[in-house]
């Protein structure tokens, strides 16, 4: 099922998420709900909240590699960042140059409960964080600059 992709200003996408207590029947679900409406909406990464549902949960697609974060904890981390061009489904029509890390080390359950712990480079570190960042209560609009931020959340209030 194709879910309602929520957009700033919304309150739950600033509000931290909290933690899936029971790998259930309704989880499974809403990870196949939330793969589907990420891939309808040509996007790499998708977090609960993005969907109205606060649960520290995300789904991260990269060139058809399928990979769901149930309670990810990133746990180590480079020292070198980057900047690249960032979009989010939750802020229509904004990208905005982001600095993160190179890599990152993260833990966390897979779908089907088994804790998983590896090293994520390049774009699917930036992903990573960037889906962490939602689970966090934060947006690619908390990582730029003040000027850069004003101007875009002008733009993205004037389409509300």
């Amino acid at each position: 099922m194709i879910l309602k992709i929520i957009k700033y200003p919304n309150k739950i996408l600033i509000s931290p998420s909290q933690r899936v207590k029971v790998l259930d029947e309704k989880i499974k679900k809403l990870i196949l709900d939330m793969t589907e409406t990420m891939s309808v909406n040509k996007g790499c990464g998708l977090a609960a909240p993005q969907v109205g549902i606060n649960l520290r949960l995300a789904v991260v697609d990269l060139a058809g590699q399928l990979i769901t974060l149930i309670n990810p904890e990133i746990v180590k981390t480079s020292k070198e960042t980057e900047v690249m061009e960032e979009g989010c489904l939750s802020l229509p029509e904004v990208e905005a140059k982001v600095k993160r890390l190179t890599w990152v080390e993260v833990k966390y359950l897979n779908a089907e409960g088994k804790e998983i712990n590896f090293k994520a480079e390049g774009i699917l570190a930036r992903i990573i964080q960037h889906e962490v960042d939602h689970l966090n209560g934060k947006l690619i609009l908390d990582r730029i600059n003040f000027f850069t931020r004003y101007k875009l959340i002008k733009k993205l209030t004037k389409t509300i």
